[in-house]
């Protein structure tokens, strides 16, 4: 159907008929009607392009995919998988949820912190290191980075964000404040004993906790591996709908194509019998996959002829004005691509290829004798 519209508008306008300037109208609006479509199209084509982007990124995730995890094999239930909006709305609340559960765990591991901190070895490290006033010129050379409790106690209290997220990084701030001690004071020194002491105490409280920890971690990678599976179904359902949505677009694009090319062709004015003379010159000239273009378009509004014979026998006068500037356009356009690619095809022609032509030719001619056409 698109080969049909291969004529240029000015080439429409030649087989137009009427008043000129109603003609002219007529064209503005065709060409309005073309440029709409065109600007259509290059917006499908983008559509497309993100479509097919998205599967072939989807192929090669699932090229890793143990099978039976293919989120594809939910295409049945695809009516009923949730916008990838739920989804994301879902995720926020889960993320939420969590959120809660892991503050109830730092509130906890706050019972924990209470305990070592009150201990009565717990003093030389409840506030940063005095470097100055203890005259600790190399402090900053040895620890690369200083820890204490109250800084601790500061970040779990925090409010604009930039507190502790999870609860193993307090663990590690905890285990910090007492290594920084252990690693700068010689191990027989007293705060060297204290930090050591008040560490191993800590690991003991630490480990009546860690079951619950591990099972929130555990519980967190399962609904984020669950989340990720579900909006990779909900990715695949939008984007087939996309796809369904894009073959009825291109449909409509056809059918006002379709509409357009009915109405240039309702005005086409009368073949002349020398233009007929030279389509059927022209068809001789196509190559055999284009002269089978060509014989399907004539079959089209005639059902009785038969494209696909051996021997073809093609009336020019018997065929409707439609079908003959039909024909034109198309072999115009074919003849117009045939010509750009006989330079690296060559000059010579397969006998093969030369024997269909010949005897179309044959029926060309039984048609000149049949309606005496002028030599």
């Amino acid at each position: 159907m698109m080969e049909t519209f291969g004529a240029s508008i000015s080439e429409v306008r030649n087989v137009a008929t009427g008043n000129s300037n109603d003609g002219t109208v007529e064209m503005e609006g065709f060409k309005q009607r073309v440029d709409d479509i065109i600007s259509k199209v290059d917006k499908l084509e983008q559509k497309v392009h993100d479509v097919d982007n998205f599967y072939s990124s989807m192929n090669k995730k699932q090229t890793n995919m143990p099978k039976g995890n293919s989120a594809t094999k939910d295409k049945d239930k695809e009516k009923h998988v949730p916008s990838i909006k739920k989804q994301q709305q879902d995720a926020s609340r889960r993320e939420v949820a969590a959120s809660k559960r892991m503050q109830d765990l730092m509130r906890q591991f706050g019972t924990i912190l209470r305990q070592i901190t009150q201990h009565k070895w717990a003093w030389p490290f409840m506030q940063p290191v005095d470097v100055e006033g203890l005259g600790l010129h190399d402090y900053y050379e040895v620890i690369d980075k200083p820890m204490d409790f109250s800084t601790i106690k500061n970040q779990m209290e925090a409010k604009d964000g930039t507190g502790y997220k999870h609860i193993r990084e307090i663990c590690a701030d905890v285990r910090l404040v007492f290594k920084n001690a252990m690693k700068y004071n010689d191990e027989r020194s007293d705060v060297h004993v204290m930090a050591k002491t008040l560490l191993a105490r800590f690991e003991e409280k630490w480990l009546q906790l860690l079951p619950k920890v591990t099972e929130e971690e555990t519980r967190r990678e399962e609904e984020e591996a669950e989340a990720q599976l579900a909006l990779q179904v909900a990715q695949e359902a939008a984007q087939a709908k996309m796809a369904r949505d894009l073959s009825n677009e291109l449909y409509e694009v056809d059918v006002i194509l379709e509409e357009l090319r009915e109405t240039v062709l309702k005005r086409c004015r009368k073949m002349s019998t020398e233009e007929k003379r030279k389509l059927g010159d022209a068809l001789t000239r196509l190559s055999p996959e284009d002269l089978s273009k060509a014989l399907e378009i004539v079959a089209q509004n005639n059902p009785s002829f038969q494209a696909t014979a051996e021997e073809v026998d093609l009336d020019m006068d018997a065929q409707s004005e439609s079908t003959l500037w039909r024909l034109k356009y198309f072999v115009k356009e074919a003849l117009e691509v045939q010509g750009k690619n006989s330079g690296s095809i060559g000059g010579n022609e397969n006998q093969n290829n030369n024997k269909r032509k010949r005897e179309f030719c044959d029926a060309i001619a039984k048609t000149k004798k049949k309606t005496k056409k002028p030599t």
